[in-house]
Formats: C-alpha cells, structure tokens, sequence
C-alpha cells in the first residue's frame, strides 16, 4: 500500500472540535477510527456508537476494564463518623420524608452527625434550624452564612447590605446570637471571591478589610469557618485539548473561571491565606481540602505555616485517590487537622466507595456512582489508612474543633460505648 493512497488505513486518532456560537461554548470531541476516516462524511443519521468502524462521540464512551483485581467492597464505616460538609436545604429542600430516608442512611453506615451548612442568617436559619432539630436534633449540627445581599438588588451590588457601613459589625452581633441558639460555625461560599461585586462592578475580594470583624467574632465566639475559595485547578484553565476535565466542563462550561472575568486560582487561594494569617485564634476549614487537592505538597506548606488551618475531604477523593501513596503521607502527616466530608447527601453508593477508599487498599475502582465519572475520566486506589487515622479523620477531629458534636456523638444511639477523647 503506497503512502498518501486514498484507500490507506489510519491509525486512530483524536479530533476536537470546538464552536463558538453566540458567546455560548458548544463542545464536541468525536473519537474516529478505522480505514479513511476523513476520505467520507458519515452519514446524518448514522449514530456514532463506536460500533463496526463506526465514529464514536465521547459522550457514549463507556469502557469496561478488563482488570481484575481484589475487591474489598465496605458498606459501613469502620467506626463512627461525622460528616462536615453536607447541604441539606440545597439538596433536601424541606422534605421531611427524604430528611428521614437519609438519616436511615446515616444509621447503616454509622454516620452519627452530620454538618449541614445551609443556615443563611436571611431568616433562612430559623427555618433549616426547626426542619433538621424539630426531630433529629442529636444527628445535626447547622453552620451559618453571610447574607452578603441583605434587602438589596439582586441585580445591583450597589444597594446590597454589605456595602453599608457598619455591615461586619451587624453581622457578628447576627452570629452571636445564632451560636446562643445552637449554631456551629460559619460557611463561606465560592461566591465570595467568585461573584459577589462590588457598587464599581468589581469582584469582592476575599481578604477585603471590611470583613474582619466577622472572622475575628468567630474566633471569639469560639466556632470554625468553613471556607470554600476557588475550585479545581483545570477550571481556571482554557477548555482544550490539553484540559484534563473537558469532558466535565464541555457539559458544565459555566463551571469554568478561565479568562480575564475572574481573578486568577492562585491570587484567590493567596487572599483566602492571607485572612487565615491575620486571624490566628480563629479556626478555618479549608473545604475541599483547602481547593488544591492536586498538589498536596502545597497544601502541607499551608498547614505548616497556618496552624489554625485545618482541611476537610468532601467531593476530592477523585483527586486523592489518582495519588494514593502521596494522600497516604498527607493524611498521616497532618491526620490532627483533617476531617471527613462528602458534600452530600448523596446516594447510599458514594458512601460505600468513601469507606472503601479510607479504608482498604483497593487498586483500580470507580471514585463515583455516576456514569460517566462526574470531575474526571480515572479510576482511584484506596489509601488504607491506619485506625487511629481513620479515627481522628471520622470523628476525633470533629468532635476537638465543631462545637456540639462531641454531645451528639456520644448521644449516638449506636456508639455510646465508643470512647471519645475529652
């Protein structure tokens, strides 16, 4: 067969093809292979399933590993649990009867509290408060949030709430007295850093001054900030070829902070630190182990440097589990400042594969339920953690640095007899 012959078979090969159509990214990758894979154009109604030479679109892409390796499947925890990092307005939104199906969840899997950070002082606290305490008070514990906007605009920053004077001060009066009825901590969301802006039009920063009063009211007060700043690395990159989560945000694009809108990842973990470091007697939990899951080596620097800097694990062991000999060490090293999370509820499953990551050394298994994989095309291996890791990681951690948990735990109907460090 001659070079350049019309008739040649290609190797298979990868196109990307990318439209911009009304401001609007429309993505479509097309995986083609067999003989002459250009020299036709496939017929309109000819479906690309990947089936007798046929084009295959990504999004049908569906391998099944041929590895075979032990299977160490869990569908409990090892010990008692506290889960940090759990959204029950958002996900839940006052349902009584699916509260009452995920707290049977929670029983099976030995979850004894959960965390759920939807308690925004808008008024909205008071009701979260009556649907998660009104019956299951011992298994709830509720963290606040700013209400950045108060009575303002939607639209127009300008008449938002935290651009009048005295704003901060207000607001820790508010936590002062959510924390006499009960309340936790404090909840930060992307937003802050992401989207709230300012009367010009410009982004608030994240260690913007005006704000201090509260961080430092949280220290006195005696509660944690929870702190989600930035997201995953790949979404502040251009969505390309060269994106390791393309296929995640070519369904999501409005998930990517790629361009001159945003402030770059690094700048926005910077002003995030900076807040930490100007207020040392205050507790900050750094959501999705700290948002930098993908260098490890970075974030360690940070809890050196921060020792009021804890981390928790919620939605990352997609990241922690493609380097399980570096998570391993992480989690050994820092395993007095590290707390479990999930970001759930979520299905009964993803709590079966979170014990199964703690806890054995599983090679080769899927990080999520979902189908395809929903922050990444790879599979995890499990870290096998040691029991007194898995301990503090479960509920030990928790119970130092959350206020009501440790009353709860030991309230636990299951646990009573599982000894709690005072």
């Amino acid at each position: 067969m001659k070079h350049g012959d019309q008739n040649e078979v290609f190797l298979p090969f990868i196109v990307t093809k990318i439209l911009f159509l009304k401001g609007q990214t429309i993505l479509a990758l097309f995986l083609f292979c067999g003989e002459a894979a250009f020299s036709q154009n496939p017929s309109a109604s000819e479906p690309l399933d990947g089936r007798e030479g046929r084009g295959l679109l990504l999004e049908n892409f569906r391998p099944k590993p041929q590895l075979k390796v032990a299977q160490n499947l869990r569908s409990r925890a090892a010990f008692p649990v506290v889960d940090v990092h759990t959204h029950f307005f958002y996900k839940l939104r006052s349902s009584q009867q699916a509260l009452d199906d995920y707290v049977a969840v929670m029983d099976r899997n030995r979850i004894a509290v959960c965390t759920s950070l939807d308690g925004s002082l808008n008024g909205r606290l008071e009701e979260h408060s009556k649907f998660l305490w009104s019956k299951y008070k011992n298994r709830f514990v509720i963290f606040a949030n700013v209400d950045w906007r108060g009575d303002g605009g939607e639209d127009d920053p300008a008449s938002w709430g935290c651009h009048r004077v005295g704003f901060a001060e207000r607001t820790a009066k508010q936590l002062t007295q959510a924390v006499k009825n009960g309340v936790s901590g404090l909840k930060l969301f992307k937003r802050f850093g992401l989207e709230y802006r300012n009367p010009d039009g410009s982004l608030i920063e994240v260690d913007d001054p005006r704000f201090d009063p509260i961080w430092q009211a949280c220290g006195e007060l005696g509660i944690p900030v929870i702190i989600h700043t930035a997201d995953p690395a790949a979404f502040f990159e251009p969505i390309d070829e060269n994106n390791e989560r393309w296929e995640e945000l070519s369904r999501h694009p409005d998930w990517s902070f790629h361009g001159d809108d945003f402030p770059s990842r690094t700048d926005l973990l910077l002003a995030r630190n900076r807040v930490i470091a100007r207020h040392p007697n205050t507790k900050f939990i750094g959501a999705h182990v700290a948002n930098c899951p993908e260098d490890l080596a970075v974030v360690g620097r940070w809890m050196d440097k921060y020792p009021n800097l804890y981390v928790e694990t919620a939605s990352r062991i997609s990241e922690l589990g493609r380097q399980p000999f570096t998570a391993r060490k992480f989690l050994i090293r820092y395993c007095d400042r590290i707390l479990f999370g999930t970001d759930g509820p979520w299905p009964e499953a993803r709590l079966h594969i979170n014990w199964r990551f703690f806890e054995t050394a599983d090679e080769s298994f899927d990080y999520s339920e979902k189908v395809p994989p929903p922050q990444g095309m790879w599979q995890i291996h499990g870290l096998h953690l040691p029991d007194d890791v898995l301990r503090k990681l479960y509920f030990e951690n928790a119970c130092q640095l959350i206020p009501g948990v440790k009353t709860r735990l030991l309230k636990y109907r299951q646990i009573e007899s599982i000894e709690v460090k005072p």
